[in-house]
């Protein structure tokens, strides 16, 4: 076996992906808050490998419903390509990585919430997730933490305002991915006798529910705007666009006949990193300057 077939594996407990969101998340909010350029790099850097470590002990908490479903037998766990007792190492070594990054931030908060993040992430929410089909709208809150993280590590107060309006962004689009995720693979979670939203809701009434946290989320990222995160016309000027974006995925939502929440995941995913890109393209320039 290559050395790239022993790594893969591990490689898919992190979730990259999901991670590397979170540093990008991270990073908007250390650039916002104005830190200096020296410090941004074992903050940002401490927040994915938490976010890794995080996703791996996921994958070890659910490795036997993982094992369960079609969709998630395949993980690394569950396809028996790493033990379990290897993947809790793996998580612990990165979640002590990425905490020990973040203990060089010149801030106390950004370590405190960190560890936050993961003790809700792992200890609450993937907990909940067994006995509530709602738990997405709690476990939101994890999202909404590793721009807290930033900015604090680049000198910022945990409770200026702008900061709670970027954080409250974050939350609100949170809730509409998840349940757009949630409610495609609905009736997987009802066959293993999982919470499911498809259980308590009609397709329609939830094309309803999530056209609402749309539009909501559509509405929280112009508060962005208007706390005075953004400031160049054009960047400003494509929020908006991508705002109206939003809550116009959310009418089609409620036109559709056929189930369309995969695409609507997709597109959601999509959206964010369009934002996350727009905000670092307004404030890398007041960064240098």
């Amino acid at each position: 076996m290559t050395m790239r077939e022993t790594l893969r594996p591990y490689a898919g407990l992190c979730k990259a992906r999901i991670a590397f969101l979170a540093s990008l998340t991270a990073a908007a909010g250390f650039l916002l808050a104005g830190g200096p350029a020296a410090a941004a790099a074992a903050p940002v850097a401490g927040v994915f490998l938490l976010a890794c470590g995080a996703c791996a002990l996921n994958q070890w908490q659910e490795r036997e419903t993982d094992a369960r479903m079609a969709r998630t037998a395949a993980r690394p766990i569950p396809s028996g390509r790493v033990r379990p007792a290897a993947a809790l190492r793996f998580s612990w070594l990165l979640i002590a990585s990425g905490g020990a990054l973040l203990l060089l931030a010149d801030s106390r908060e950004a370590p405190l919430l960190g560890f936050a993040a993961l003790f809700w992430y792992n200890g609450v929410y993937t907990p909940l997730k067994s006995r509530s089909a709602f738990a997405a709208i709690p476990g939101a809150l994890t999202g909404a933490i590793p721009p807290a993280v930033g900015w604090t590590a680049a000198g910022g107060g945990l409770c200026d305002p702008p900061l709670a309006a970027l954080c409250f962004f974050f939350f609100m689009w949170q809730v509409p991915h998840s349940f757009a995720h949630l409610a495609a693979f609905g009736k997987e979670y009802a066959s293993i006798g999982l919470p499911s939203l498809t259980a308590v809701f009609t397709v329609r009434q939830l094309y309803r529910l999530t056209f609402q946290w749309l539009l909501a989320a559509a509405v929280s990222l112009q508060l962005i705007a208007a706390g005075g995160l953004v400031v160049t016309f054009p960047v400003r000027a494509a929020l908006l666009a991508a705002s109206l974006w939003l809550a116009a995925a959310g009418i089609r939502l409620l036109k559709k006949e056929e189930p369309g929440f995969p695409g609507l995941f997709r597109g959601i995913n999509n959206f964010m990193l369009v934002v996350l890109l727009l905000i670092h393209a307004d404030a890398v320039p007041r960064y240098f300057a």
